[in-house]
């Protein structure tokens, strides 16, 4: 659990990001799947990521010191229509510069929400993931807007369907959050 979380940097150039080779937990999603909710959930405070109701808001690899031994590594959202094409393309070369150089990376949550199937961004996500052998786990947000029952069989098709490790996550009740924490501690491990 994160006892102190401060808000380090943020980088519009890969090559800038920290290498003090402190270890990082990446954070991955689609354009407004809720990454900042759940980074701040995670650190236990409101305002450390900056939230908004406008998809796209996460333009540069924003890093947040935690516990003052590792890093919680916002990514920006993919997918997000109304950015222009170059704009998109650039930050696909920032996330790209990121994972080519990502020594220190042990483990990236990666964020699906639990309305929406998995479109073609996130498969692609999902299959550089595997290809490359990072460790993750999906973290099925916004679980608090289906029953208790569709989400059991959301979570259950997508293990399915993709082989994968889901968790639930709600900020609004917690969901998932202790689960999340103990994915993190383990992956800090190995």
């Amino acid at each position: 659990m994160a006892q102190n979380a401060v808000y380090y940097g943020s980088y519009s150039d890969a090559r800038k990001i920290p290498s003090d080779n402190r270890a990082q937990i990446g954070f991955a999603g689609r354009s407004n799947v809720g990454k900042s909710t759940l980074l701040n959930v995670l650190a236990g405070q409101k305002k450390l990521a900056r939230t908004s109701k406008t998809p796209g808001r996460t333009r540069l690899i924003n890093f947040f010191l935690i516990n003052d031994s590792f890093y919680f590594v916002d990514l920006p959202g993919y997918g997000y229509a109304r950015a222009s094409k170059a704009e998109r393309q650039r930050w696909g070369r920032l996330v790209e510069g990121y994972f080519k150089q990502r020594r220190d990376l042990k483990g990236l949550i990666l964020l699906l929400d639990c309305r929406r199937e998995p479109n073609d961004d996130d498969l692609m996500m999902l299959d550089w993931l595997v290809v490359e052998k990072v460790p993750f786990v999906v973290a099925l947000t916004k679980s608090d807007k289906l029953s208790k029952s569709s989400l059991i069989k959301k979570a259950r098709e997508i293990e399915s369907n993709y082989n994968l490790d889901v968790i639930p996550f709600s900020a609004q009740s917690g969901l998932g959050k202790k689960e999340l924490w103990q994915w993190i501690e383990t992956a800090l491990i190995n």
